[in-house]
């Protein structure tokens, strides 16, 4: 069978930004320009084709990235819509991760908010080319310039706008095209024909003076980049449309600029012109470098080009429930090769064979059946059992490891437990089976008071998968009160002998081991040096020594909160030739630990949020006095299209309830952003009160 679109006629595309900028209203457009939908489906409705769930329907968000393929003008679009709520980043990593190109929207009033940024970095640390798309021009408020500055403030790019808008907010009705020099005006008729027609025409009058001025910004911008297209320029001569669009897409490929365009999607204005863009400069598969990886075994250091005859390899970067089936889907990326169903592919991380079931080409909630998968190929697989994200599938004869994905740690926690034995079987399943689908989903047991932990970026993530739990797998229970994850760590350094000894008739258990513990660089982890010498204690026991100490780290002294950026050291010991053993080491490196934390000053630390308050001038000092209330470390105060911005760095658990309070102080004319930003050490007033908190929690469990 051969391939239906050349490989250089596919683009693999994200849509991301800030939760609010219109990332699924513009999707639903494209879906429906693309003939794919014969029917908008809006957002505020509860009807969009991309936000299938009923908690995001309810809600009005987007919770879960949605994939979805479409063609337009010959061209095949394998669309991922992405959430926009920092407690759903986990979507927008898995997502960018396995992205040729992307499409970052940006509210023309906002600007750059603070999840713009997040998802911005995380395109960067995956080199993924993109363009940007100024949204909701038609607000008050609107202004398209002042969002370009913003981005070069913020962002550290190089944005070169490809259109100026012709009016804004309720007076916006169309854009100049920079290259063709040309005005497209939607007609009043938007409502009726939905944005499907504009009119082409010559530049406005009022408008020929500043299209002239950005005219030669984009010209001068593209000339730093390229020395044939600078050479030129500077002889004064003409460029084509064509050679103008070829310097863009070289530039836009190599990361050097971030075109600009701009419209309302809401308004059926300016997407069509999009997707011509991201035909235009965004990449096909064959444009990115071959994807990286090592073999398995010998860690020699593979590539795979992005060729059907190449060997079969692809990333699963997402697993989820089937909402039409029983079956787990998990959503590849192909980077090369044929994927066939009734295959067999190696899972290179459990180092099993695994054949594949059915092959799925994914439309949001619905799909397609396909025989086969090949490279660029962005579909969902039925029949893997033993697949987590991140997990690369390959070619059994011609293996490949690729390179896996990180996830953030959560900062929040909840305590469930089931109502009855039947709700507690039922809760074991559905947790395990949402853990599975969510990376950032952690279910842990509390030994001390019994009860199931559950741990999540932020109360909404949580909230979200409680209403799972009770919706889809009809468990009760009962739910505890959000709690911070708090972390635990040492401020000095502690030296300490650990002997463990024990004698019961015949053979005992001997380990001795001399321990150095002392803080580790902020957000380092844990680190463990070897500096025994001349075989004082045999180097087989050395690694159980470390687990010994990993083991300990997860309950601290302080009040048993997991502790993190410290090192260890094993400087010196003994051993008995009869009676040592990994586990006697293991346990006296457990030992020595706990014993070098309680010498070595150990303080709590809580996790600070970045915050973003976007509040009218009349409510900032009611706003900014709550704040200091909190804890909050006021950072800037700026204002932007008739509000104040307040930025500020706040603990995580003085912001439980906010956004109720934030309403009721501003008459809910305020909102706020946050995302986590770091761990600090927590005030010795507040240490004593949630220590007390913590025994008191246990000693009630163990009553």
């Amino acid at each position: 069978m051969s391939r239906k679109t050349p490989l250089e006629k596919v683009r693999n595309i994200g849509i991301m930004a800030h939760i609010d900028a219109g990332k699924t209203t513009t999707t639903e457009r494209i879906l429906f320009y693309a003939g794919l939908t014969h029917k908008i489906g809006e957002v505020h409705e509860g009807a969009a084709t991309m936000d299938w769930m009923e908690q995001e329907r309810e809600r009005g968000i987007t919770i879960t990235s949605a994939a979805v393929q479409c063609y337009w003008k010959d061209y095949e679009i394998n669309l991922i819509d992405t959430p926009g709520h920092v407690d759903f980043t986990v979507e927008v990593e898995r997502s960018v991760r396995v992205l040729d190109g992307a499409v970052a929207l940006f509210c023309s009033v906002g600007g750059v908010e603070p999840q713009s940024e997040t998802v911005w970095r995380q395109a960067d640390k995956y080199k993924v080319p993109r363009m940007a798309f100024v949204n909701k021009m038609d607000r008050i408020g609107a202004d398209f310039f002042s969002c370009i500055e913003m981005m070069k403030e913020r962002l550290g790019c190089h944005p070169v706008p490809l259109q100026i808008p012709i009016g804004a907010e309720d007076n916006f009705k169309g854009v100049i095209d920079l290259i063709t020099m040309e005005a497209r005006i939607w007609p009043d008729s938007t409502k009726t024909d939905l944005g499907a027609k504009f009119e082409h025409g010559p530049i406005p009058e009022e408008y020929r003076e500043q299209a002239e001025e950005w005219h030669q910004h984009m010209l001068e911008s593209l000339s730093d980049y390229d020395d044939e297209f600078a050479e030129k320029y500077l002889d004064g001569a003409e460029f084509t449309p064509d050679e103008m669009k070829a310097a863009i897409r070289s530039a836009t490929l190599r990361i050097k600029i971030t075109p600009v365009m701009l419209g309302s999607a809401f308004k059926n204005k300016g997407v069509q012109l999009l997707l011509d863009a991201v035909l235009d400069y965004l990449p096909s598969p064959t444009d990115v470098p071959p994807v990286h990886g090592a073999h398995p075994e010998s860690g020699e250091p593979l590539e795979r080009p992005s060729q059907d005859d190449a060997p079969f390899s692809g990333l699963a970067f997402k697993i989820m429930r089937d909402p039409k089936g029983v079956d787990k889907l998990c959503y590849v990326r192909v980077y090369s090769g044929i994927l066939k169903s009734g295959s067999y592919v190696l899972n290179t991380h459990s180092d099993r064979n695994e054949r594949i079931g059915r092959i799925y080409q994914m439309k949001a909630i619905d799909r397609e059946q396909k025989d086969e998968a090949r490279a660029g190929d962005i579909v969902a697989i039925v029949g893997l059992k033993q697949v987590r994200t991140g997990d690369t599938l390959c070619d059994p004869d011609d293996p490949i490891s690729l390179e896996s994905m990180t996830f953030p740690e959560p900062v929040i926690s909840i305590a469930v437990e089931p109502k009855t034995k039947v709700d507690m079987e039922k809760m074991s399943t559905g947790l395990q089976k949402l853990a599975e689908e969510d990376p950032t989903f952690r279910i842990n047991q509390d030994e001390e008071t019994n009860q199931t932990i559950l741990h999540g970026m932020g109360e909404l993530h949580l909230e979200v998968l409680i209403d799972r739990l009770k919706r889809e797998f009809k468990v009760e229970a009962n739910i505890g009160r959000p709690q911070v994850a708090y972390r635990e760590t040492c401020t000095r350094e502690a030296k300490v002998q650990s002997k463990f000894v024990r004698q019961s008739g015949g053979r005992g258990q001997y380990a001795d081991v001399y321990l150095k513990v002392e803080p580790n660089d902020p957000g380092h982890g844990f680190t463990f040096k070897n500096e025994i010498v001349g075989g004082v204690i045999p180097k087989e026991y050395i690694p159980a020594v470390e687990q010994g100490i990993i083991e300990a780290m997860q309950s601290g002294v302080l009040a048993g909160y997991p502790v993190v950026d410290v090192k260890a050291t094993l400087y010196d010991g003994s051993y008995h030739d009869v009676d040592s053993s990994e586990m006697a080491f293991k346990i006296a490196g457990s030992i020595g630990f706990k014993d070098a934390c309680r010498k070595g000053g150990q303080i709590l630390l809580e996790p600070m949020m970045a915050l973003e308050v976007t509040t009218p001038p009349d409510y900032q000092g009611d706003v900014i006095g709550n704040l200091n209330q909190r804890r909050a470390k006021i950072e800037e105060i700026s204002s932007r299209s008739n509000a104040s911005i307040i930025t500020a760095l706040c603990p995580l658990a003085e912001l439980f309830g906010y956004a109720t309070d934030l309403r009721n102080l501003s008459s809910g004319r305020a909102n706020f952003s946050m995302k986590f930003s770091h761990y600090e050490p927590v005030p010795p007033n507040i240490t004593e009160k949630v220590v007390g908190e913590r025994t008191a929690q246990k000693a009630g469990a163990s009553a």
